[in-house]
């Protein structure tokens, strides 16, 4: 007959080992996660770094300057490497995305999580699932059949913009804000709205009072994730804003993103030249700026967990 204290200690032992296993497969795939994090940092910054080190450019005329060229010099022989314009298309178009989905955004998740039906919030659901699933370059081309010719028409101009890449990313970020924001309100504890409305308050007003206070940093931080969203898009922008590397002077006017020209010219350079250095160093601005995007939505995340 089996010793049932030995057979336990083997059991033990057992479990002990398949613990240890899994906890080191477990830091492995962490570790290698954190590693081609690192690496794809460290592989941008140095070819993003040549453009000021090998080739002698100037930080604050890249991140000021308004003429991009980098084929041609100026009069004291530097390239053109004056970045301004891609900054200001890539922000313009972003925020303004943004602005225009955030009312849309909040408006549906409130209608999804507070007044619809369940079958009402389940087709919208889908109907969100459905834009996700979109690829970019059918947005692209809905954007050049439908949203150009509409802002030609009814604001002037060619019709490719700022305003365009707007229109386009706006549906494009709209389910992502609304997502969030719903998994936001929902999160809001259920206690809040049944006091409110045990105090006499209308629905209405437990709604802007109570919910959406409650979930502010939840709705900051998918505001934060649709920009982030938008910030990083190239095909469908590019498509539609016109792909012009100058100063825009108005919403309606040609203009040009970081991902735009990093698309479109990065395989038409020889690595290790003036203009490939240059392409690297928008890269890195893209890196950054993502990485101050997820800064920016932890910091909203902690404010939220101390409120």
């Amino acid at each position: 007959m089996e010793d049932p204290i030995k057979s336990k200690i083997q059991s033990t032992s057992k479990e002990t080992r398949q613990d240890i296993l899994g906890r080191c497969l477990t830091y492995l795939c962490i570790g290698l996660i954190v590693a081609i994090v690192l690496s794809i940092f460290i592989f941008v910054a140095s070819k993003g770094i040549a453009t000021f080190t090998v080739n002698k450019a100037s930080l604050w005329e890249f991140l000021t300057g308004k003429n991009w060229n980098p084929t041609v010099t100026d009069a004291s022989g530097k390239p053109q490497l004056g970045a301004l314009p891609m900054i200001t298309g890539s922000f313009g178009v972003t925020i303004l995305a943004v602005i225009f989905a955030t009312p849309f955004a909040i408006g549906t998740a409130l209608y999804m999580t507070e007044v619809s039906s369940k079958k009402g919030e389940k087709i919208l659901q889908s109907v969100i699932e459905l834009l996700v699933g979109i690829p970019s370059v059918v947005y692209g081309f809905i954007g050049l059949s439908v949203i150009v010719p509409f802002v030609r028409t009814h604001f002037g101009g060619s019709g490719y913009g700022i305003l365009s890449g707007s229109f386009v990313l706006f549906v494009m970020v709209l389910p992502t804000v609304t997502s969030m924001t719903v998994d936001s309100l929902r999160a809001v504890p259920r206690y809040y709205k049944e006091a409110s409305l045990a105090l006499g308050a209308t629905r209405w007003q437990t709604i802007y009072k109570v919910l959406l206070r409650s979930a502010t940093s939840g709705i900051l931080t998918a505001i934060i994730f649709g920009m982030a969203r938008a910030f990083g898009e190239a095909l469908a922008v590019q498509m539609v804003i016109g792909n012009a590397a100058i100063m825009p002077k108005g919403l309606l006017s040609s203009a040009s993103t970081l991902t735009s020209v990093l698309t479109m010219g990065i395989g038409n350079t020889v690595m290790g030249t003036v203009g490939n250095n240059a392409l690297w160093s928008l890269a890195l601005i893209l890196l950054l700026m993502s990485l101050i995007f997820n800064i920016v939505v932890r910091l909203i995340g902690r404010k939220g967990r101390m409120d």
